[in-house]
């Protein structure tokens, strides 16, 4: 690693390490930086109320968002890299659709469930239980149909396939459901960093270590893919036990996200284009790291905008993420086009 992309490299750590203070600082209370310092590091001398509000809402949804980003960055670098697709992202393999398919059918139809059980079904852990199975459902489906395809865009073809189909299945479910689930159904999808406990925040970090531990293993195989299959395998990379990794990777990643905070639009198509412009390189290394710690900025810098400080508002994730990102996209791709 040269000298240059250390120093980017720095300089990110420090925008992510301000913005995490910046995040956790601002919201509809103010709390200056430094009670929020003293308070993270233990001998905070300011009123109880802030450090209740620190340690409990928005360390962990600081926290939360940097999983976020990482996880979902990283994911959408290995989708873009294994289907050599500028526009595939984390959710292309319909893990997305599948989350959403099993909330949908846990919440709308909740009607039909005696009050106990849709109590314990409509619950935050119930819809992680849900939307969980609806992910590794679809990732089943697809890694069954990947055994009988040798090329790699009928994968990402079978798999938008799938995302089609659970799509479809949740209008159906829609249609037939009451305004008061469907409501709370299209409030899940709208996302959200703020409603995890420090139980929840824990597993989640675990389950994104697991995610981030499997990408790192086909760093150096993802450098040889850039130049086809072919190409790969002639270096010696097994390219099917890559796949499979990297498929599985994108699905614990992937999937654990939208089951704690929903489907986060936009931050795994959009960070991996913003890094490979910054660094312009093509080595996997550096942008396995330049990734993660973009991730975790653009989703801070997000949330901080979605709070609206200074206003007990909050906007939906999703929609921030989707007014920075798809114009971000656009003049990547308009760029692209010129210099073509």
């Amino acid at each position: 690693m040269t000298k240059k992309f250390t120093i980017l490299l720095i300089c990110l750590v420090l925008v992510l390490v301000f913005l995490t203070l910046l995040n956790i600082s601002l919201g509809s209370i103010k709390i200056p930086f430094k009670e929020v310092a003293q308070a993270l590091m233990g001998n905070s001398t300011s009123k109880t109320s802030w450090d209740y509000i620190i340690l409990n809402f928005r360390l962990p949804k600081a926290i939360t968002a940097i999983l976020v980003g990482i996880a979902l960055s990283i994911s959408g670098l290995l989708m873009q890299t294994l289907f050599r697709n500028p526009l595939a992202g984390p959710y292309v393999l319909g893990l997305s659709s599948g989350a959403s398919l099993g909330v949908a059918i846990v919440v709308l139809g909740a009607g039909i469930l005696p009050l106990g059980l849709s109590k314990i079904f409509t619950s935050s852990l119930g819809l992680v239980f849900a939307s969980g199975i609806g992910s590794s459902l679809v990732l089943l489906a697809v890694l069954l149909v990947s055994e009988r395809l040798k090329d790699t865009m009928s994968i990402l073809i079978v798999g938008l396939m799938f995302g089609s189909l659970t799509s479809a299945i949740v209008s159906v479910l829609s249609y037939f459901t009451t305004a008061e689930q469907l409501q709370k159904y299209t409030f899940w999808q709208m996302g959200s960093l703020g409603n995890l406990s420090w139980s929840n925040v824990s597993f989640l970090a675990i389950v994104t270590c697991l995610g981030i531990s499997l990408s790192f293993l086909v760093i150096k195989p993802l450098d040889a893919l850039l130049l086809g299959e072919r190409y790969a395998s002639s270096l010696g990379v097994n390219f099917k036990r890559t796949r499979y990794i990297i498929l599985f990777a994108t699905s614990i990643l992937a999937g654990s996200i939208t089951a704690f905070v929903g489907p986060i639009a936009f931050i795994g198509l959009a960070v991996p284009h913003m890094a490979k412009l910054l660094f312009q390189t093509s080595n996997h290394f550096i942008l396995f790291w330049s990734t993660s710690l973009l991730g975790a900025i653009v989703l801070l810098f997000c949330d901080i905008v979605a709070q609206l400080p200074g206003n007990d508002i909050t906007l939906p994730i999703n929609a921030i993420t989707s007014i920075i990102g798809a114009p971000i996209v656009v003049w990547l791709l308009v760029r692209k086009k010129r210099i073509g």
